[in-house]
Parts: structure tokens; sequence; C-alpha cells
């Protein structure tokens, strides 16, 4: 095991010490009130998110842990293939809308090996009525957008299929990392249901060619294949995901907040301009950057050799 193998353990052993029969092999780590103390520390913030994005009256769909600014979102529906119903995008929604100062990266990953298997259909027959559906497509769309525009990277850990609405969440984060046995693929046609909405960032991640192969088949595309087209940005074996992803995540946590906002919205920002548009803005951009405090900081820690200390100001 490698990278966080502690905290991986933690919720096992916290969900032991609260169960009167405890395995004989805890005895051998340490005494019984530091795992309980530690045990704790490491489930009490995943509980305190769970209740914050909990439907009323239902039991949520996602799990949620943040600790030293990284938010981990958990689809949790397995039961659906992680399916991206009402309640599923509302709750991601309230999830990655909290804002927190603090805050410097997100985490989409999902249980079982479909990360999500996209929209319940169950939810678009025409028992439910065309206000229903309009509800779940401007739910859908409010999250997209929303991945967009969050002010700190947003990474998906893909570790399984990825299909329709599951790949357009793909499609949407800034950064995604993927299992070598991952697939991706936009097969609502398959069931009479075109991929209209999933193939909005479909298009805007790769080519028009594979684009339209994915969108007119629906046949999926293999994570090295995904990779090849840009739609993912790295591909790994299964058992080095997670330290792959935490490599990442550590990198961006080395670097400014403010610097990083204000380059994720320009980055967004000209890609929708003509070039000369863009130079002007950029370069406008980059005086700006410059004059930051953070922006000084870094220049006059790279002529002094040594490692920059972050304000995280947007001055």
């Amino acid at each position: 095991m490698c990278c966080h193998d502690d905290h991986e353990a933690l919720p096992w052993l916290a969900a032991c010490l609260l169960t009167p029969h405890l395995p004989p092999v805890i005895s051998l780590a340490v005494s019984l009130s530091q795992l309980r103390s530690r045990a704790w520390k490491a489930v009490k913030p995943v509980m305190a998110r769970r209740l914050f994005s909990q439907t009323p009256g239902r039991n949520s769909l996602i799990q949620v842990f943040q600790e030293s600014g990284v938010r981990s979102i958990t689809l949790a529906d397995t039961r659906t293939r992680n399916s991206l119903s009402l309640q599923m995008l509302r709750e991601l929604q309230e999830a990655v809308g909290e804002e927190d100062p603090s805050l410097r990266c997100i985490i989409l990953q999902a249980q079982g090996k479909v990360f999500s298997g996209g929209h319940n259909l169950k939810e678009l027959t025409g028992r439910e009525g065309k206000s229903h559906h309009q509800t779940v497509f401007n739910e859908c769309t409010h999250l997209m957008l929303t991945l967009q525009r969050l002010p700190v990277p947003v990474v998906a850990k893909v570790n399984g299929v990825a299909a329709a609405a599951g790949c357009q969440l793909v499609s949407s984060c800034d950064i995604a990392i993927a299992s070598q046995g991952s697939s991706f693929s936009t097969p609502g046609a398959n069931v009479g249901i075109f991929c209209s909405t999933p193939g909005i960032p479909l298009v805007r991640c790769v080519p028009r060619k594979v684009s339209a192969h994915m969108l007119l088949t629906g046949l999926p595309i293999t994570a090295e294949e995904a990779l090849q087209a840009g739609l993912v940005s790295k591909v790994v074996p299964e058992e080095e995901l997670d330290c792959e992803v935490q490599k990442v995540v550590d990198t961006i946590l080395h670097k400014s907040r403010s610097v990083i906002a204000l380059g994720k919205k320009f980055m967004y920002k000209q890609m929708e301009m003509g070039i000369e548009d863009a130079y002007r803005e950029g370069g406008n951009l980059m005086v700006h950057n410059i004059n930051m405090i953070d922006g000084q900081e870094g220049i006059n820690s790279f002529i002094r050799k040594c490692s920059p200390s972050w304000t995280h100001s947007d001055n």
C-alpha cells in the first residue's frame, strides 16, 4: 500500500471500535483509547458532511470528507450504478458549492466499478412529465457549469465505467486520472435518447472524429484511447490510482490558491475567445498576476532560491 494507508484504515478501525466485538489484531497496534481517539477524528468530519448534504427523509447518496484543504466527494449509490439522479445531482451541487476559503482542491470519485452510469432512466419516463425532466437537466447543467467555475481544481478519480452523463461529469472536471480498466461512453442513442448534453463538454475535450464516433455509435473507448483523445489526463494501473491522484493533489497544494483561481478562470474563458482578444486579455492578466502579492513572492523566492510563502491573497 502507498500514500495514506493510515487514513484509509481509520474508518474501518472506527467501525470496529463502535461494535462490541473487537478483532484481536486491534490490541496489537496501540491502546484502545488511542484508537478510539484517532478513529473518531477521522470519521467525525465525514459524518458531519453527510448530515449537511443529506436530503430530508432520505439517505445521502454521497460521502464527503475534507482534510487539509482537500475535499473528497464519493458517489455512493452503487445500487443504481451511481446514477446522476435528481437527488444525486443536488447533493453533488451542495457538496462542491459549499464555500470554504481553506479549500484548495476537490476530488470526485465513486464506490464500486461504475464511476457513474449516467442519468437514472426511471426518472425520465412519461409518468414524471416534462417539468420533472426539465428540472433534472437544469440541475445537471448547473452542476457541470459549477465545476468549471469553481476557483479550485476538480480532479476526477475514475476506476470503472463512466457512461452518458457519467462521462459528462468526467469531461467537466479539470483533471481526470483513470485506472487502466476504466472505459468511457455516450450510449444514449442505444435507448432512444441521444447524449446531447453529455456531448457538450465531450466535444470540447476530444477531437471531432472521436466525439462523433462516441456519440453516434455509443461504443465505449478504453482508458488508453481516452488518454490519446484528451478526455483524461493520465492512465495508471488500478493499484497506483490512489498514489497518482495524491501526487496531483499535493502538487496543487504547493501553489498559491489565488493564482490557481485566476489561471483556471482565464483558461476556460479564453477557449471561447478569438486569438487576438485572448492574447490581449491574457497579457493584461499576466501583468496583474505579476503584481499580485503572491506573484512577487514567487518571483523573489525564485531569485533567492528558496520556497515561496504564499498568502493566497487576491491582492
